[in-house]
């Protein structure tokens, strides 16, 4: 059943996810002390599926979209960010280049249906530009320009991900993710193999300690098994326009992890360009909403 409003316990729920999802940025700066960044993704893949393949029925879902889905969040979203954040951007950034996703999922889903841009869509990717704009204007070694184009391509990954499990809007979204994640450990293994080679993949091995195997554990079991499970349910229960705008908060609680655990700096020049990406997000999700009611007025 679904419900209108928004219990404080659910609403607790959701600030936990959120929470989750923001914070995994600073677990994946330490897990990438010791591990190289295509390992890392493997192996954060690998303890999604195993044992929870075992327990979770596949969703009735094509094979087709499940492998889509694999390749484009595992090796694609998850793949290009954790290269980008071995040295290329920081975390506090990377959690908020990333929300590029919601732009570009807006893009791909017009592309396919052949509706046009809207002018507020344009003004929220306007803001949105402006802010990473400013990042890259202003970077004080945080963001190089590689780290914003992976991150942004990790961005346009994820929103294809998103097109991909939109075909299947009663899925169970853990199970999806779960059964998905089959399909993300192979490329993701052969691209670490080729890539990072055995050697470097044996001394990350050897060298991860008791906090990087916690991070992995972490990057599987709460970012998410936890956090689909619980965002999954939610929506089940409550419409998506309460819900999807708690997102908003990912990038406030990844910059604000990263500068009180990594000691990122946070100089106004940041702010800034966090208060333009953030504000063009919530102008995307909250306009039509507004205009719906002002026309009611």
């Amino acid at each position: 059943m679904v419900h209108t409003s928004l219990p404080l316990r659910h609403a607790l729920l959701a600030l936990a996810v959120v929470a989750v999802w923001g914070t995994n940025f600073v677990v994946i700066r330490i897990g990438l002390d010791h591990l190289p960044p295509l390992l890392f993704a493997t192996l954060r893949f690998t303890f999604a599926l195993l044992p929870a393949v075992l327990f979770i029925k596949r969703p009735q879902v094509p094979w087709r979209d499940l492998a889509a889905y694999g390749v484009l969040i595992g090796a694609g979203q998850f793949g290009l960010l954790y290269i980008a954040m071995s040295g290329h951007i920081s975390p506090g950034l990377a959690s908020l280049v990333v929300q590029s996703q919601a732009f570009f999922t807006v893009a791909l889903a017009m592309g396919l249906s052949g509706e046009r841009v809207k002018p507020f869509q344009i003004a929220a990717l306007a803001l949105a530009a402006a802010g990473i704009g400013l990042i890259l204007w202003r970077s004080d070694g945080s963001a190089t320009p590689l780290g914003l184009i992976l991150v942004l391509m990790a961005g346009l990954s994820w929103a294809g991900g998103n097109i991909v499990s939109r075909r299947s809007p009663g899925a169970n979204m853990l199970g999806f993710v779960v059964w998905a994640s089959l399909f993300s450990v192979p490329p993701l293994a052969v691209l670490s193999l080729v890539f990072e080679g055995w050697p470097a993949i044996r001394q990350g091995l050897a060298a991860a300690d008791a906090t990087t195997w916690a991070a992995v554990i972490w990057q599987s079991v709460g970012n998410t098994l936890f956090g689909y499970a619980v965002w999954g349910w939610l929506l089940s229960r409550h419409p998506a326009a309460t819900i999807a705008p708690m997102s908003l908060l990912v990038p406030v609680f990844g910059m604000a992890g990263s500068a009180l655990v990594l000691g990122e700096a946070l100089p106004g020049w940041k702010l800034a360009a966090a208060a333009l990406v953030i504000a063009g997000l919530a102008v995307n999700v909250f306009w039509p909403g507004v205009r719906g009611r002002l026309r009611g007025a």
